[in-house]
């Protein structure tokens, strides 16, 4: 069958690439045009548009590149209709996936949706699009298939592909290899995970290394986007002295103390790699005063969302300042009184999120029902 992706961001990337790998084990024939990332070019995709380009966060920073984002709207439609796939699948990015949806239900290409769109946070007026342009829904959050319930619309649930990722990356690095591998000094280290896009990073890296002062004894190192050249943290790197690895996320946090994390993916990824952390949330003033009106859920990072309760600190815009930072760092460290009440919260997230497996459960469900026609 062929089959065409879109993924517009890193972690679409790297789940929708799960999936292809699952999909082609289960269809020898498969085939496989994409917008994405070097992940899912690997896995054997004619890769379209990379999603470094297509990255816009934010309501104002979206309407300033609104003449690019109409331009990839217009390229993606007489693509899709070119290459006249046996099914669109469509991983989240929701402002632009939603939009081929409707687009390719109307030129009778089959649709499915694999990362629901977060439209119980904002929005969920666009369940009434979903249920009349997607045919099958996947979701990976527990919680998702109760909201979808709601409207009448049943969803696939498979568990959280993130697990398949972990797992697949074990067994990591001893300590002295990686200190090794990356030239770092022995030293009890504080992770940074500042995003994966360059507006976020270059928001957030600028306050996450202003505590450095504050904490001598650890060496602070900065998880690299996979996309981003490193000469795009050249200039921090310069000032503050914190070192980068690159394409090694999980070994880094497995060697970390504790981990200031950007708002998104990687709040989870910390939490199942059982890290404490504190998350980081800082946008454009506007978009964020616009987006406080529009969103209505009680906490920003998946990890308190899917416990339902505050398991890791966060701060969010104003809130995420130098003094605040320490305040909330310094007792999540060794010893400190909030570092156990996290890590016994982490323990009941990856009991609610089950085991691995998620991506071939969800390359069975995609494969079953195509197959129904």
């Amino acid at each position: 069958m062929r089959y065409y992706i879109i993924a517009g961001e890193a972690s679409g990337d790297l789940h929708a690439s799960n999936l292809m790998k699952e999909l082609k084990s289960r269809d020898q024939d498969a085939v496989f045009r994409c917008w994405g990332g070097d992940l899912m070019q690997h896995q054997g995709a004619e890769l379209v548009k990379h999603y470094r380009d297509l990255a816009f966060m934010g309501f104002i920073e979206v309407a300033s590149h609104l003449p690019t984002i109409l331009k990839n709207f217009h390229f993606c439609e007489a693509d899709l209709v070119a290459f006249h796939p046996d099914v669109l699948i469509l991983v989240d990015y929701p402002g632009f996936n939603l939009k081929m949806a409707k687009f390719a239900f109307r030129k009778k290409i089959r649709v499915f949706y694999y990362i629901s769109p977060q439209l119980w946070a904002w929005r969920s007026s666009r369940v009434k699009s979903i249920r009349k342009y997607v045919e099958k829904m996947f979701v990976i959050l527990p919680f998702e298939k109760e909201f979808y319930a709601r409207y009448h619309y049943p969803v696939d649930y498979a568990g959280h592909p993130l697990l398949d990722v972990i797992h697949d990356q074990m067994p990591l690095k001893r300590r002295e290899t990686f200190l090794a591998v990356n030239g770092l000094p022995d030293r009890r280290i504080i992770a940074l995970l500042p995003g994966s896009r360059r507006m976020e990073i270059g928001k957030m890296l600028q306050m996450m290394t202003s505590v450095i002062p504050a904490f001598p004894d650890y060496l602070f190192v900065i998880a690299g986007a996979p996309a981003i050249p490193e000469e795009f943290y050249g200039q921090i790197l310069k000032q503050t002295g914190v070192r980068l690895v690159v394409n090694q996320t999980y070994d880094l946090l497995r060697q970390s103390s504790a981990a200031l994390v950007a708002s998104g993916t990687a709040t989870l990824e910390t939490a199942l790699m059982e890290v404490p952390q504190v998350v980081c949330y800082k946008g454009n003033e506007l978009s964020y005063l616009i987006a406080r009106q529009l969103v209505h859920v009680p906490y920003i990072s998946l990890v308190n969302l899917i416990s339902g309760k505050m398991v890791v600190p966060e701060l969010i815009q104003s809130e995420l300042n130098q003094e605040n930072l320490i305040r909330t760092l310094t007792p999540i460290l060794e010893n400190g009184a909030s570092r156990q009440p996290i890590l016994d919260g982490y323990h009941d997230l990856k009991r609610k999120l089950g085991g691995s497996g998620a991506s071939a459960r969800v390359a069975a469900f995609m494969i079953q029902y195509l197959r129904q026609k």
